[in-house]
């Protein structure tokens, strides 16, 4: 049942076993996992089933590090962000959840073993297809497409596509007629209100842009509205913890993490494109999937060599000719690639008398993992919404360290293409220390609400539930404790059908 909270009655009380914060992908896949179990469950949505302006504005806040959109970087309605993300889907790998010595406030409480059996579900709720991300042999259709050797250090690795599925259209009759959940549309939590201990939630203080109040009471609550906003969240619910809900120690909001994306931080040279496969160069199907092949780097090579993770896509951009004189150095398609190289692949090329196209040359794009730094943060902002909340503020850092990591992977990938003798690699990338802007984001917010075995280092545990309160679960991509590469939306969710699992063994029937 969907419920228009303007017309609720101001003063109502809501009574539920269960209340999920925010109609994303997590909030709808935990409904979802929970629809049919005997207890009730409140849905509680900011937006409407459409896009509104007025709600969208509630996003709006203040940047004072890099420079950072907060206002368009989401969307707040039925179905969350899915309604634009771009359906890029892969697992974290194994090494994304380890301690790395060389990575300060890194670790997860669980491992990619726990989140296995999860992904898989995932898989299918983000109607993705077969789980086949690190199979050369399922994609490779008879062995007619395969990736490029290029040694120990570098791998492909494959996405796969969700369509994009839009969580708030696909999942829509499955939340509105499941018989056991009330979703409540254009209600605004504006306060998670514990006991006078503050280690269990008693109520949530629910309001409307056009001015309700009600309440809804329950025994556990999902906090599911996002990498920011679930910090906000808890800061303003400082009723009784003046710092904020599950903030004693002072991390809500900490570790704020994002991938800065680079477009073309190096060209690549190759001098026989029937080697690269349909796969690396836009989405291609296989095996039932859509697919597409990236570059990263092995689990060896970042041990080795104390590295954060770099996944980079390439794209077909034009032929390198050996009818141009390279010399002439007025000519567009004389600039594009230096004397040195051009004669470099001719030397190396064993293409390179056969044919006046010398190589093919390839834009690039990367993404890269940032390390987590506890001075990159949501906080609170003097300025008010429209509700009367605190806005947020935003201090997101990037590092010189990160920036280094990031040009040491490109020199990586660089030396494996040397080394395969059939392509070159001219690096973009300007080496200097600063690192104060970003050329852009994947709109990715994790960590502000990071998973750790102990309170000391984390907000929540290995279940998601906020250390010292007792019915408090945060789901989403603010509980990443590193952030990885890869696009966060499959491990939300994953992450959110392992919550909905150990939530419901609670309200299982007949016990």
């Amino acid at each position: 049942m969907f419920i228009d909270g303007r017309n609720v009655p101001d003063g109502t009380i809501v009574e539920a076993e269960v209340a999920i914060i925010g109609a994303g992908a997590a909030g709808i896949s935990i409904a979802r996992a929970l629809r049919n179990i005997d207890a009730r469950v409140v849905l509680i949505e900011s937006g409407g089933l459409d896009f509104e302006p007025d709600t969208q504005e509630l996003y709006e806040g203040e940047s004072v590090g890099v420079p950072y959109a907060l206002d368009t970087s989401r969307l707040r309605y039925f179905g969350g962000s899915t309604n634009h993300w771009g359906g890029w889907c892969r697992p974290f790998e194994p090494i994304d959840f380890e301690q790395r010595d060389w990575v300060p406030h890194s670790g997860w409480p669980i491992n990619r073993a726990d989140l296995d059996p999860y992904y898989v579900r995932a898989n299918e709720v983000c109607q993705i297809g077969p789980f086949i991300y690190d199979d050369p042999a399922a994609v490779s259709e008879g062995g007619q497409y395969q990736p490029l050797d290029l040694g120990k250090e570098v791998m492909t690795r494959w996405f796969e596509y969700s369509p994009p599925t839009r969580f708030g259209w696909t999942y829509r009759q499955d939340i509105e007629k499941a018989s056991n959940i009330k979703t409540y549309l254009n209600s605004n939590v504006m306060e998670i209100l514990p006991n006078a201990e503050a280690t269990k939630v008693e109520r949530l203080r629910v309001g409307t842009l056009t001015g309700r109040r009600f309440e809804v009471r329950p025994q556990t609550v999902i906090l599911a509205t996002g990498g920011i906003e679930n910090a906000r969240m808890l800061l303003l619910s400082n009723s009784i913890e003046k710092a904020g809900l599950g903030n004693g120690r002072g991390l809500v909001g900490r570790y704020f993490m994002e991938h800065p994306h680079i477009e073309r931080p190096c060209e690549i040279m190759i001098t026989d494109p029937s080697l690269v496969a349909p796969y690396y160069q836009t989405y291609t199907q296989s095996a039932g999937a859509n697919i597409r092949g990236v570059f990263m780097f092995t689990a060896d090579y970042l041990r080795k060599n104390r590295r954060l993770g770099t996944v980079m896509t390439f794209y077909k951009q034009k032929e390198v000719r050996t009818d141009i004189d390279v010399e002439e150095k007025d000519t567009e398609a004389a600039r594009d690639i230096e004397p040195g190289i051009a004669q470099l692949i001719r030397s190396t090329s064993s293409k390179a008398n056969e044919s006046p196209v010398l190589a093919m040359r390839y834009g690039t794009g990367c993404a890269t993992e940032q390390a987590p730094n506890p001075d990159s943060r949501i906080m609170l902002s003097t300025e008010k919404d429209a509700l009367g909340l605190n806005r947020t503020k935003i201090d997101w850092r990037l590092s010189p360290s990160d920036r280094a990591n990031l040009r040491h992977n490109i020199e990586a990938l660089a030396r494996a293409f040397g080394a395969w003798g059939e392509g070159r690699v001219r690096i973009r990338l300007p080496d200097r220390d600063k690192w104060d802007e970003a050329e852009g984001w994947g709109n990715h917010h994790m960590g502000t609400t990071r998973m750790a075995a102990d309170p000391r280092k984390g907000v929540v545990d290995a279940n998601c539930k906020v250390h010292g309160v007792e019915n408090l679960y945060v789901a989403g991509s603010s509980v990443f404790t590193t952030s990885a590469t890869v696009n966060p939306t499959l491990t939300i969710v994953a992450l959110a059908l392992r919550l909905a699992d150990h939530v419901q063994t609670r309200f299982t029937r007949g016990v």
